[in-house]
């Protein structure tokens, strides 16, 4: 019987994943750097799904996980491998034993794990003796407890691990240029979980967020919810493109705009109900807010053709060329 206990701090800032990602490979000395910068770089930043009545689980519903995750981790150079299903189906005990495993042997070398718990967390360590892993939310220092028995159940029908591995380096102007790519495909892609259209990804979700709050039916909780989670986004994007305009002539253009966004909203609670203990709007600030979320999207698509004209210059391989095996059909 072995334990193992990696310290770490995971801390809620941003989102759980990037959250996530950041305290594991700041912690194994994989990344090196302020968490906006692996926001951006991770093409994390950039995301923003928004459910037609504004319900928190959209923060999280922004596709497919695995291949998220892994283009996150790909820009950044860090090997990863993860896994997932539907606790409903009649596998899911033999998947979760052989996860608890590979979690474990990647905690031994030093790497701890993102585990959906919901929303995402860090699986720092585990103790044998009492079959058990420990678990960082980010709310609290306190560890949560997982049984090896009861890894991947929880109150969704679905569980998710993410294991990292050696580190190749990238330049930063490539996986600069990678980051600007990243941003233009989630703003031209309406739907993130298709065939569902209940969510909306990019441009699209700025539709539904206003739509939502113009027809005033909408959860209260996520509406703040949605927006805190899109505001540190936006100021993410905004040190991390400061920090990174001097490679690209005309990205300064593109710095101004979501310099303008981010102060535009101001600070985080001029819109909340300060009689409001679980935080929602104001109805009278509604009006204004609708207005300054149309500037933003106006001040993010101009963005967008300034990241299009960077990303024109260069050649896009990942892009252009076919995978080996085909790009629609199934081998």
């Amino acid at each position: 019987m072995s334990e193992v206990i990696l310290e770490l701090e995971m801390k809620r800032e941003s989102k759980s994943f990037t959250d996530s990602l950041y305290a594991i490979l700041t912690g194994a000395g994989l990344f090196s750097g302020p968490k906006y910068m692996l926001s951006a770089l991770s093409g994390m930043a950039s995301i923003f799904s928004v459910h037609e009545r504004l319900l928190p689980f959209c923060v999280s519903a922004y596709g497919e996980w695995g291949t998220v995750h892994k283009r996150a981790a790909d820009n950044l150079g860090i090997f990863t491998v993860t896994d997932a299903g539907r606790t409903r189906h009649p596998t899911f005990k033999s998947y979760q034993q052989d996860a608890v495993e590979w979690i474990k042997a990647s905690l031994d070398r030093g790497l701890a794990a993102v585990y959906w718990l919901p929303e995402f967390g860090v699986i720092h360590g585990y103790d044998d003796a009492d079959r058990i892993f420990y678990v960082q939310d980010g709310f609290s220092s306190e560890s949560r407890i997982v049984l090896y028995d009861n890894f991947g159940i929880n109150s969704t029908p679905f569980w998710y691990a993410q294991i990292f591995g050696g580190k190749v380096d990238i330049p930063v102007k490539d996986m600069t240029l990678e980051a600007l790519r990243m941003a233009l495909d989630d703003w031209e892609t309406p739907y993130s979980v298709p065939p569902d259209r209940k969510i909306a990804s990019g441009r699209m979700a700025y539709s539904y967020y206003i739509s939502a709050l113009e027809q005033g039916d909408f959860d209260a909780h996520g509406a703040v919810y949605i927006l805190d989670s899109f505001r540190v986004s936006r100021n993410e994007i905004m040190l991390f493109l400061q920090d990174t305009a001097i490679l690209f002539p005309g990205l300064n253009e593109a710095v101004k705009c979501y310099e303008q966004l981010v102060c535009n909203f101001g600070a985080p609670d001029r819109w909340v109900d300060a009689e409001n203990r679980r935080r929602a709007w104001s109805p009278h600030v509604v009006p204004a807010l609708v207005d300054i979320l149309k500037e933003a999207e106006r001040l993010e698509e101009h963005a967008m053709r300034i990241f299009k004209k960077i990303s024109g210059q260069y050649p896009d391989l990942s892009r252009s060329t076919v995978p080996r095996w085909g790009l629609h059909s199934a081998r």
